[in-house]
């Protein structure tokens, strides 16, 4: 950890480190860090356990960009986030850490609502991270929702929501609300994956590889041809992929 630290210390150096690092802000270096996240949950939905060490240091090396960022500008150090991070599961877990009687995993939610209150954050969807990504924070804000009795009692309720929003997509007029209504739409449909145990950001990972190997696919059986083929043809090909990927 020290080498790495020292690492991006050298390259961070105004005068003698790198021309690109160098110059990087906060601002500039979130998305790298979104897209780390990403690929280490895409090494593990593989399951391939060398990518996945790979992709975990390059996300730690994120962690280690904003820290040392931070110092440079007197906010705090790496081992500062450490330490805020081990106060936090200390605290969430009082019946591991702080020898209570009563506790455990059921009490998680309740604790990190008295730590947001204690940042002045007093609704129940306050603290829900805006750069999340969309599909991500729909899931989040309705499980907030939901906590406040704020909820369908069943999936039935949410599935006829769907229904609706499909409906005032097909009636909007003009582009702006034609927009609007598809992104109810897909509100509603991560409400409905919700009701039914299911993670949309996952299903829709999967759901995206499986198009991927299929498209794939067909442009193999195709060859250098497929891009002329007229689209009857095209779906032929991907009536076959379907059976073999």
């Amino acid at each position: 950890m020290q080498r790495l630290v020292g690492i991006m210390e050298r390259l961070r150096d105004p005068r003698t480190g790198c021309e690109w690092d160098s110059v990087q802000t906060f601002e500039t270096i979130a998305p790298y860090t979104i897209e780390e996240a990403y690929e280490v949950a895409d090494a593990i939905q593989r399951g391939d356990m060398a990518d996945l060490k790979d992709e975990l240091g390059d996300l730690l090396l994120q962690v280690i960009f904003h820290s040392r960022m931070a110092e440079e500008a007197g906010h705090f150090a790496l081992p500062d986030v450490a330490s805020a991070i081990s106060d936090k599961m200390e605290r969430r877990h009082p019946h591991i850490f702080l020898g209570q009687a009563e506790g455990g995993h059921h009490l998680w939610e309740q604790i990190k609502a008295a730590e947001r209150g204690s940042r002045g954050e007093q609704g129940a969807l306050d603290g829900v991270a805006i750069g999340l990504p969309a599909l991500l924070r729909a899931e989040k804000l309705q499980k907030r929702a939901a906590r406040t009795g704020f909820d369908w009692p069943d999936a039935s309720g949410a599935r006829a929501k769907v229904d609706e929003e499909l409906a005032e997509v097909e009636a909007a007029e003009t582009p702006e609300h034609r927009e609007e209504e598809i992104g109810d739409l897909l509100f509603a449909v991560v409400n409905w994956a919700r009701k039914l145990g299911v993670d949309p950001e996952a299903a829709l990972r999967v759901a995206n590889a499986k198009f991927e190997r299929r498209f794939k696919a067909m442009e193999a059986e195709a060859g250098d041809a497929f891009v002329g083929l007229d689209l009857e043809a095209k779906e032929a090909l991907w009536v076959k992929a379907k059976k073999t990927t």
